[in-house]
């Protein structure tokens, strides 16, 4: 072909001859160059290898398009290449089925299926690996009791003597295979730790104590079947002492981890019972004793002593968590009620371990023991090896009851019993392609056995393998026929290997490569190669520059949750493309309604519009997930009186069922009246309350929704009347009565004195009116009585 005629058809797709590369899926804007880019692009990406496919003026990369556009320009499918990912099971052994009373070999109990499988991936194409656990009966157990023999665990120590033979009865129980170790520690053996006078380093116990020479980690007896000699040797112990509170706990879990051997472990259930009433030392401590060099994980037990406790310093939480994890040791943390909080928070951060509550003399260690290996043995949760970079895992859990969950809950399962099944589903994806296999593996925490899963990579297209290379298809042999098309040599660029990338660029090709005859060449993110853009390659294998002149990418986009396009749709030439039932320049708006759906079927209660999955209330009085609620209308504050009464003052109906019935309740107390909240403090809508008790005392309280909690502010003062004052009414009553007699004896003494002075009046007006000879007296009688004798009548 004249290299004038291969220069105007280069020209002619630039300035638009191709319909396809302007209008065309990702595939064909990623702008491949072979078939192995195309395939690499997406999952939806083929090649066609028909070597007549492309018209006159259409690049080389339109060869990679989406399937249906293929077909639909009419390559044949059968020319179309498009490798897919496949699961290959290499090691499939059933989990086993045990019937009663039957024995098994340990080496022969199976617990997870498959145990070895191949996965060939293509970029952006998941593969699912069916996963079945089943837990195994009668499955051997070894136990480690690591126990602090600080001076304050010498009532403990009396108790522990016992445990072999009786925690070996008990354990019976649960496997027939059973085995029990026994180490001590106390701290490391520098100031300021211990003391290092000769005097305490021979005793280090005070007063008439005895105790031996303090040490920081001995492994008393590796792991054994027999329990007399747990209790033999456990008896010969004797109680050292330090001089701090906190212990060197760390440095022997880390040894008793990574010292295998000596330990005895075998690839059975491993539990590790760590005993203390003390706190712990860690990473970083050690400077206090001079101790500088981080700890090496490894193995220092010379003669069943730690010997490097000295020259290493503690382990990291971190650190033990790897070792724990890399030797499926579940830890059992049998500490006092004093130090729950801080060994809860420790197995917060350590997998598949327990913390159970100690008593102060450690009798109740073996109930304690078999509770939180219950506990711990009725829970699997997956975990994996470190994923090479641009491998993904998802996981989905199918757990007893019909119970199915995912995302970071799909790696787990609880109340396993012993012979329950239970499957999980998991996603492996890459986004970028590796030139080597790689190998992952999958295992349930705690357990020995695991899923090795073998990653192969489909980076090239088959059809690749038979490519004709310098051959004269490819413009004086510049380049290899293969798949239908030409795959330049180093410096080669075109349809067929045409350009040279060392000519000088002219203007005229240049102006090819500017956008609306802009200034900026191939929009600054490529090269402008025979008067075609080729654009830059960036480190991230997934993002790329595409388009006639590389003004699109796919990691430009709006993000949401830090997430490309929220997570719900992918990048295409700086926008986003949403999933189904997303929108948004984000894909952060759900068109999904059904969280806005209320209880009573309606949108939002009827009272608001679902925008982006949530509800947004026309009515600012109402909130809620459905618009259901509404803190000041009238009756919200007797409804929740009840709840804010058991909650502020533990009284109320709901007394006794207060956690229950008002757990999303946010109770706050303030002092005065002036503090609670008022609504122009808050976005919320706010109801002031004022409700009485049943003993008539008054309380005051705000009520609000924020996130779906009730929102609670409380004066912590009831208002209530005041009792009567006893001696005040009793003086009042007495005061009453006398002053009432006093006026009734005076107004006795004034109607007396009235109406003896009107007798008096009535005698001086007599006295006046009468007509008394006065020369008589006139109240004078004399002696002298003269009788007449009637019959005599003067005679």
């Amino acid at each position: 072909m004249d290299l004038r005629l291969l220069l105007i058809a280069t020209l002619s797709a630039v300035l638009g001859g191709s319909t396809a590369q302007q209008d065309g899926s990702m595939c064909i804007k990623a702008n491949a160059q072979s078939c192995g880019e195309c395939i690499q692009v997406s999952e939806t990406c083929g090649w066609c290898t028909d070597e007549n496919f492309l018209t006159v003026g259409e690049p080389k990369s339109a060869r990679c398009d989406d399937l249906e556009s293929l077909k639909k320009r009419k390559c044949t499918e059968s020319l179309i290449e498009n490798p897919r990912g496949n699961i290959i099971l290499d090691q499939n052994k059933p989990v086993t089925m045990r019937k009663k009373d039957e024995k098994v070999k340990l080496e022969d109990i199976t617990q997870i299926q498959p145990q070895r499988v191949t996965v060939t991936l293509r970029t952006g194409e998941p593969q699912t690996i069916n996963l079945k656990f089943r837990r195994a009966d009668d499955y051997p157990i070894d136990l480690y009791y690591l126990m602090d023999l600080s001076y304050s665990m010498k009532d403990d120590l009396e108790n522990v003597k016992n445990l072999g033979t009786e925690l070996m009865r008990e354990m019976a129980k649960i496997t027939s295979d059973f085995q029990i170790g026994f180490g001590s520690f106390v701290e490391k053996t520098v100031m300021p730790y211990v003391s290092t006078t000769p005097l305490r380093v021979m005793n280090p116990c005070l007063g008439n104590h005895n105790c031996t020479s303090p040490f920081s980690y001995k492994n008393v007896l590796s792991l054994t079947k027999d329990g007399k000699s747990f209790n033999n040797l456990v008896s010969q112990q004797q109680i050292s002492g330090n001089l701090d509170s906190p212990e060197g706990g760390f440095d022997a879990i880390m040894q008793v981890a990574v010292c295998e051997k000596i330990i005895g472990w075998r690839n059975v259930t491993r539990l590790l019972v760590f005993s203390t009433d003390a706190g712990f030392h860690f990473a970083g401590d050690g400077k206090l004793g001079g101790i500088v060099l981080p700890n090496d994980g490894q193995c220092h037990l010379e003669g069943n002593m730690y010997t490097m406790s000295h020259y290493y310093d503690y382990p990291s939480i971190a650190h033990l968590v790897q070792k724990l994890s890399d030797h499926n040791i579940q830890t059992i943390f049998a500490v006092t009620e004093e130090f729950q909080p801080v060994y809860k928070e420790l197995k917060n951060l350590i997998p598949k371990s327990a913390v159970g509550t100690l008593s102060s003399n450690s009798s109740n260690v073996i109930k304690l023991i078999l509770d939180a290996y219950n506990s711990l043995s009725s829970e699997v949760t997956l975990e994996h090896s470190k994923l090479p970079d641009g491998v993904t895992i998802q996981y989905k859990s199918f757990c007893k009851n019909g119970v199915t969950q995912t995302g970071d809950d799909g790696r787990r399962c609880f109340n396993i019993s012993i012979g329950d099944e239970v499957n999980f589903k998991i996603s492996i994806e890459s986004q970028k392609c590796f030139s080597k296999d790689e190998i992952i593996k999958i295992k349930p925490l705690g357990f020995n056995e695991e899923l090795v899963v073998n990653l192969k990579f489909i980076c090239d297209c088959q059809c690749s393998s038979s490519g004709q290379a310098n051959s004269k298809k490819c413009f004086d042999g510049n380049g290899t026929f293969e798949c239908g098309a030409c795959k330049c040599n180093e410096g080669r660029i075109g349809r067929v290997c045409e350009c040279s990338k060392d000519e000088v660029r002219t203007e005229d090709l240049d102006a090819n490569c500017r956008k609306d005859n802009g200034t900026d060449i191939c929009s600054n993110n490529g090269d402008c190669v025979c008067g075609t853009c080729e654009c830059k390659k960036r480190e991230n294998p997934a993002e790329v520059y595409s388009g006639k002149y590389c003004e699109c990418d796919n990691f430009n986009c709006d993000r949401s949750n830090n997430k490309l396009c929220g997570g719900h749709g992918r990048c295409e030439c700086r926008k986003c493309i949403c999933d189904a039932n997303y929108t948004g320049s984000a894909c952060d708006c759900s068109l999904d309604t059904t969280p806005c759906l209320a209880k009573n079927g309606q949108i939002c209660n009827g009272r608001g519009e679902c925008k982006c999955g949530s509800c947004r209330c026309t009515d600012t009085k109402f909130q809620g997930p459905t618009c259901e609620l509404c803190p000041t209308c009238p009756g919200v504050c007797t409804e929740h009186k009840d709840c804010v009464q058991c909650l502020a003052f533990q009284t109320g109906d709901k007394k006794d069922t207060c956690k229950k019935d008002c757990s999303n309740f946010n109770v706050t107390k303030v002092k005065d009246r002036d503090k609670l909240p008022q609504p122009t403090d808050q976005v919320f809508p706010l109801a002031h309350c004022k409700e009485r008790d049943a003993s008539d005392c008054w309380f005051y309280f705000t009520f609000s929704v924020k996130n779906d909690t009730n929102q609670v502010v409380v004066l912590e003062q009831l208002e209530c009347p005041e009792g009567p004052d006893i001696i005040p009414i009793v003086a009042g009553v007495v005061a009453g009565i006398v002053m009432i007699g006093l006026a009734l004896l005076l107004i006795w003494k004034l109607l007396m004195i009235i109406h003896d002075r009107r007798e008096f009046a009535k005698f001086e007006k007599e006295k006046m009116n009468a007509k008394w000879d006065t020369g008589e007296n006139p109240i004078y009688k004399s002696a002298v009585t003269t009788v007449v004798n009637p019959k005599y009548e003067g005679k």
